[in-house]
């Protein structure tokens, strides 16, 4: 029988504040994420814009709190004044970055615009690839200059009487990455110059917003961190975050690689906030420098084969591939089918939740964090229709409950070993021992006097007893919500979107001073006390 796994959580041990946009998503035109799933005017519910009205309601009814835009990659070489105005006037490009042809029918204003209707804050990408300073000067002066000057004024002539008010800006995408149109891979400090100078332009045009830099796309890369550090050193008192990205892989079937993956994001972000803790003292800064996790994901796919002497860990190499046959894609808006991660639905979704919570025990310093396929976690949608998958529940109730402070969490719980694997030439990840099957994070809302304490079972068969102790905390009353399946082939779909609905757990009960309960295999837990 499983051990009894213990937790632990203490009033007087906080971390630090919950940002409103830790749990945000990602939105870039790749596929049908754009053309299709946000954007299809021939869809029965289009508005009069050509976005899917369907699509908009599922996401406003979750409240979610901020959407990074337009990109990704494909900003590097997006040149955002071909994308307003007319829309029989705009210019067709290429974008190298995706092989595909962006026809700018989805432009900048409809970006912001589609925010405006979803109710979400745009967390805005600027081109720092091909673009420079002025097109981000430009950029900024018409989105959220009030009126007077030539960019305000196109905007209102554009539709948009009011400033977008847009209040985060990312100063490029991936700048140390060499797949990246533009990349700054082999000068960080021009590029860190380049950043604040551009910043204070920006600042000086709108003081109320805040700009990320770029730091390193994964911890993979050959200069992770010192490149981070050498941009950082040049634009620490300009900028607000450090940008930085990074998707988890484990091979298909490995549920406890892929379960364990959140353990290397916190050796990333204990990294980067050691550097930006050393730069901030090279400064003698009072500032502390704030880390957004822009893009992540975890995910399972085949690995690459290696090749022996090739270089191991060299990225740069890798990305000098050059396809002559490589067709150059237009995505058709209404011919788009239904994208799943490769896997079990409930697994994908704890895999990311569990990314989400090593966040939630960073909060102190991880301010932002935009899930790579978060629209369609919160909202699963094909042609036709728009739907509720697991993923949907677990992101709504860290919407609603991972609010206020973020609390530390001790967890006694039996433990598994994770050998060193490697997915391709480029990117290894080490064994980790002594892994915990119980995995936790806390989050005390002092407004309502409720905690939230977030179990993960990574355990593929066991279920394991589970004991909470709050002492200190006076509490009144906890209710478990379990979310679980008996049968992992189970998938939602239109028609069938409550499969995943999580379940109250009438068995936990409270008693000599612990709260007491059972968690199943690969399950979902939020218990929620109340004073």
């Amino acid at each position: 029988m499983a051990k009894t796994a213990k937790i632990t959580v203490n009033p007087a041990f906080e971390i630090g504040e919950i940002s409103d946009e830790l749990f945000s998503s990602f939105l870039e035109p790749i596929g049908t994420m754009v053309n299709g799933t946000m954007y299809n005017p021939k869809h029965p519910t289009a508005d009069e814009q050509g976005f899917r009205r369907d699509f908009i309601d599922a996401l406003k009814a979750t409240g979610i709190p901020a959407v990074r835009m337009p990109g990704g990659n494909f900003v590097s070489a997006w040149q955002w004044k071909d994308s307003i105005g007319p829309k029989s006037e705009r210019k067709v490009h290429i974008d190298p970055a995706w092989y595909q042809y962006i026809t700018n029918e989805v432009g900048h204003d409809e970006y912001l615009q589609w925010a405006e209707k979803v109710g979400t804050k745009p967390l805005y990408t600027v081109n720092m690839g091909t673009g420079r300073m002025q097109d981000a000067m430009d950029l900024i002066e018409y989105t959220n200059f009030e009126g007077g000057s030539y960019w305000s004024d196109l905007r209102k002539k554009n539709g948009h009487e009011k400033p977008y008010g847009v209040k985060t800006w990312y100063l490029g995408n991936e700048m140390d990455g060499p797949w990246q149109l533009g990349t700054w891979e082999k000068d960080p400090r021009s590029y860190g110059v380049m950043v604040n100078e551009t910043s204070k332009a920006m600042k000086w045009i709108d003081a109320s917003i805040k700009t990320g830099v770029c730091g390193s796309s994964a911890p993979f890369m050959d200069h992770f961190p010192s490149w981070d550090e050498a941009v950082l050193d040049q634009c620490y008192d300009a900028v607000d975050y450090l940008s930085v990205h990074h998707y988890h892989i484990a091979a298909p079937g490995d549920t406890a690689a892929l379960l364990g993956g959140s353990l290397y994001y916190e050796d990333f972000i204990n990294t980067e906030v050691a550097m930006c803790d050393f730069v901030q003292s090279k400064h003698r800064s009072p500032k502390k420098m704030m880390i957004s996790f822009d893009e992540f994901g975890g995910m399972q796919r085949p690995f690459s084969p290696l090749n022996p002497g090739y270089g191991l860990y060299n990225m740069t190499r890798t990305h000098y591939r050059f396809d002559p046959t490589r067709p150059y894609i237009k995505h058709d808006p209404d011919n788009m089918k239904h994208f799943q991660f490769p896997g079990h639905e409930i697994v994908h979704m704890l895999s990311m939740a569990s990314i989400q919570l090593a966040f939630l025990r960073h909060a102190d310093r991880v301010k932002i964090g935009c899930m790579t396929g978060g629209l369609g976690a919160l909202c699963a949608s094909d042609h036709d229709h728009v739907w509720r998958s697991a993923s949907h529940y677990a992101f709504m109730q860290l919407f609603e409950y991972a609010k206020g402070t973020s609390m530390q969490v001790a967890v006694d719980s039996e433990s598994y070993d994770m050998p060193g694997y490697a997915i391709d030439d480029t990117s290894q990840y080490p064994g980790k021992e002594g892994v915990n099957y119980i995995d936790c994070a806390s989050a005390w809302d002092k407004e309502k006097e409720q905690l939230a304490v977030f179990v993960i079972n990574r355990s593929e068969k066991d279920e394991y007893p589970v004991e909470i102790n709050l002492s200190g905390i006076n509490y009144a009353n906890c209710t478990h919500y379990a979310l679980y399946t008996d049968d992992l082939e189970k998938a939602s779909a239109f028609g069938n979107d409550e499969l995943y609905l999580p379940v109250e757990d009438k068995q936990t009960v409270i008693a000599d001073d612990l709260i007491k309960a059972h968690v199943k295999p690969l399950s979902w837990n939020v218990f929620v006390v109340k004073k």
